[in-house]
């Protein structure tokens, strides 16, 4: 209860170390208060103090506390409750543009590069609950998987049905994996237009070039951000169906159009990465989270609860009560 209660004039608890000087005055003055009688002798009047009697010191007890509730109450205790509320004030509108090309099935990165993609991209979409998210995906060709969305459980749905399954012909087209992800965000009215283009090898299809697709994106005013995944060297590949229906591997060379990824970055205000590993695709989509942020601007409502006018009568009460005992059952003590 008491992590509930803030005070608005703390300094005055200061005044607490009044209370000690006035303990020490007060014993130092009570003999004066009251009348003395001086005789040689007093084994004639010893008695037993009554009970009234004992009890007028505490009268000063009194005229203290009353002291530390009005000290309290010049503090100003009172509850708080914080009510908060979020607004995006300029959002961001993003399409990820996948590459499901048969060799996403290489096994550099575990368990292999496309449900390493997905994992990652589903994470990314948790971390942006302010912007409107969509997927295309390409191979040779290129369709959107989900448009520009809000709804982040249809962009986290679409990420777990991607999958490579010949819907759309083998192969690599960059440009047309551009150029559609272009599409979706051409119209669009947000402060900040983002491509994160992805792909895994070099450009072997399609009808438009990947450097038309990234000058169309440059005019449109959207930054591409561009993933080359794939370890170095060699890895894996899938190169023919098993007897069951499944894929044969085979190790291949790692082949990734490293500048061209650079030049579509460069053009349109973005960064290249190269993500060789679970953990370095990982941080990319991270680093990608920071650099591309919302403003959000956070309204908090504040109800104060008042407590110091309890205290206030708390002193008030004690002190009626001791100016009603000296001026009654003590005005006549000696």
């Amino acid at each position: 209860m008491l992590k509930e209660v803030s005070f608005l004039n703390p300094e005055f608890f200061w005044l607490f170390l009044l209370l000690p000087a006035a303990v020490l005055w007060h014993f130092w003055k009570r003999k004066q208060l009251s009348a003395t009688l001086k005789i040689s002798s007093v084994k004639g009047f010893k008695a037993q103090k009554s009970l009234v009697a004992k009890l007028k010191p505490y009268l000063f007890v009194l005229r203290l506390l009353a002291l530390s509730s009005l000290i309290i109450a010049l503090a100003r205790p009172r509850k708080v409750d914080i009510s908060s509320q979020t607004k995006s004030t300029k959002g961001i509108d993003i399409v990820m543009a996948m590459d499901v090309s048969g060799s996403m099935l290489a096994k550099d990165l575990k368990p292999n590069r496309m449900e390493a993609l997905k994992k990652v991209a589903t994470r990314f979409v948790e971390g942006r609950p302010n912007d409107r998210i969509g997927i295309v995906v390409y191979a040779a060709e290129a369709y959107t998987k989900t448009p520009v969305t809000s709804d982040k459980a249809v962009v986290q749905e679409a990420l777990r049905g991607i999958k490579y399954d010949n819907v759309i012909q083998d192969g690599t087209g960059i440009g047309m994996g551009l150029t559609t992800a272009v599409n979706r965000l051409k119209d669009s009215k947000a402060k900040s237009k983002v491509i994160i283009l992805l792909t895994d090898g070099v450009n072997n299809a399609g009808f438009i070039e990947p450097e038309t697709a990234s000058q169309i994106a440059k005019e449109y005013g959207i930054k591409v951000y561009t993933i080359g995944i794939g370890t170095n060297g060699n890895a894996m590949f899938p190169y023919a169906y098993a007897p069951n229906g499944g894929f044969l591997f085979k190790m291949m060379p790692v082949e990734i159009d490293v500048n061209l990824l650079q030049a579509i970055a460069r053009n349109t205000g973005g960064k290249y990465y190269r993500a060789n590993s679970n953990d370095k695709l990982e941080s990319i989509y991270n680093e990608i989270n920071k650099l591309e942020t919302t403003e959000i601007q956070e309204l908090k409502f504040y109800d104060y609860d008042e407590k110091y006018r309890l205290f206030v009568w708390i002193a008030l009460g004690l002190v009626l009560i001791e100016f009603g005992l000296r001026n009654t059952i003590y005005k006549s003590m000696v």
